[in-house]
Formats: C-alpha cells, sequence, structure tokens
C-alpha cells in the first residue's frame, strides 16, 4: 500500500503539480483511506520528500559502490558521473517533481532534504579531490566549484531532457561525464 501511495502521488504531482493535488484526490486514486495514507506518511510534504528520497538513497548507494571500487579514480568519478545522470533520467518524474515543488516543504523538513543532498555531494566532492591529491584531475578549480557546476546540471535535466528525445539517457550519462573529465585534465 505504502508503494502505491508514493505511485499514485508521484504521477498525480507530475500530472498536477504538488500544490494543486489534494490529499484527498491521492488517497481516492490509491482506493485507500486517509488513515491508511496517515499510517504510512505523515503528511504530503512527507510524500514529496520520500519520492526525492528513495532516488537520492538510490544514487547514495551506487556512488559508494563506486567509490569503494578498485578502479583508477577518473574511471570511478566517469562511472558515478554518468550513474547519476542515468537514475535521474530513469526517475525523472520524480527528480522533477521535487525540484519544482522543494519549496513548498515545511521549512524544517527542507532542511533535512538539503542535508541529505550536501551529504552526497561532499562524497562525490571527496573523490575529485582524490583526483586532485594523486595528480590526475587539475588542482586549480576548488573542488567544491567542481561538484556545484556538475550539479547544477544535473539538477536541470528536468527542464529539457525528454524521453523521446534525441539521445537516450544512457547516451546523455556518457556525454555528461566525459565532459566534467575533460574539465579536470590537467592543462598540458
Amino acid at each position: 500500500m505504502r508503494q502505491r501511495l508514493l505511485a499514485v502521488a508521484t504521477r498525480l504531482f507530475a500530472e498536477k503539480g504538488f500544490e494543486n493535488t489534494s490529499v484527498q484526490e491521492i488517497v481516492s486514486a490509491a482506493g485507500v483511506t486517509k488513515g491508511a495514507m496517515y499510517h504510512y506518511f505523515d503528511s504530503k510534504d512527507d510524500l514529496l520528500r520520500e519520492i526525492y528520497a528513495r532516488v537520492l538513497r538510490l544514487q547514495t548507494e551506487r556512488l559508494a559502490m563506486f567509490a569503494g571500487a578498485g578502479e583508477p579514480i577518473a574511471d570511478r568519478v566517469h562511472a558515478a558521473a554518468a550513474d547519476v545522470i542515468v537514475t535521474s533520467v530513469d526517475n525523472l518524474d520524480d527528480t522533477k517533481i521535487f525540484f519544482r515543488s522543494m519549496h513548498q516543504l515545511a521549512p524544517e523538513t527542507q532542511k533535512a532534504v538539503r542535508a541529505e543532498r550536501r551529504r552526497y555531494h561532499e562524497r562525490f566532492r571527496d573523490l575529485v579531490e582524490e583526483g586532485q591529491r594523486a595528480g590526475v584531475f587539475r588542482d586549480d578549480v576548488p573542488a567544491d566549484l567542481v561538484v556545484d557546476y556538475f550539479f547544477g546540471s544535473v539538477h536541470h535535466l528536468g527542464t529539457w531532457y525528454h524521453a523521446d528525445g534525441p539521445l537516450p539517457g544512457a547516451t546523455i550519462a556518457r556525454h555528461f561525464a566525459d565532459l566534467l573529465l575533460s574539465s579536470l585534465r590537467p592543462p598540458t
């Protein structure tokens, strides 16, 4: 039932927007009572947070896997950069809904979500810094700026990417990762 509520909320938030979707519409479409919904979620805000959190959890688990692999640092950063694009594209409704509606969450919820996302970005930054310390990546650009620049692009995928567009998500992911690594190469 929890997954059904999330699926219905995701669909309705994508179609109508978070602010234009009522709890009653969600429970009616899911075929459950409000009491059943409140058993799983404290509020509509809680639904929105979970929609984003499930993608972020997936990305965090996968980033940990790439970071801990025995591959060269450039390969690990490339894989992690491509993966965040692929997982964002694969969960595009979730990502779009969240970035469109995050400002409507309660301030404490916004703060908690930002902290979760910041931990992910910090782990990604740690990989960039590892490459800088090893001399594989240029070190004249702060790793924080590299990460902010890269994720600024990632967070806007929902504004322009379409599944029926000319490039599949995996190709875009490879291009983004290639661009990131090209920008990190030390000057010759």
